[in-house]
């Protein structure tokens, strides 16, 4: 435990600062393991609807210097790089998807960028 004043105070102010990071921080996590999640199983047209909300949280935590801005872009061509190569892959891939789609329409409906996005409006 620190004794001089100033070492204290420092203490109080990173518990503090953490607590405050710490939900942007997970959520900023979570959302790039959904977006990566979504491009891996294939789901072109969901990726492509989440891909600016996973900008928008990227951009976010870059501007609360909760990452570094060269991390939050690195983040970014991730994700895009992933779906570019999905979308190289899902053009001889989609019409034998096509018959399940049908299938696939109520599971847009419940898809997690409208779950993730409730969440952060609130």
């Amino acid at each position: 435990m620190p004794i001089i004043k100033s070492a204290k105070k420092q203490l109080k102010q990173n518990k503090r600062n953490r607590a405050r990071n710490f939900p942007v921080r997970a959520e900023l996590k979570t959302t790039v393991k959904k977006a990566l999640t979504l491009v891996k199983e294939g789901k072109l047209a969901e990726a492509q609807k989440f891909l600016p909300f996973a900008y928008k949280i990227i951009d976010m935590a870059a501007k609360k210097n909760i990452i570094h801005p060269k991390n939050a872009a690195h983040k970014k061509s991730r994700i895009a790089q992933a779906l570019n190569e999905l979308e190289k892959k899902g053009g001889k891939s989609a019409p034998a998807e096509a018959p399940t789609a049908a299938k696939a329409e109520p599971e847009v409906k419940e898809t997690p960028v409208k779950e993730v996005a409730e969440e952060t409006k609130e």
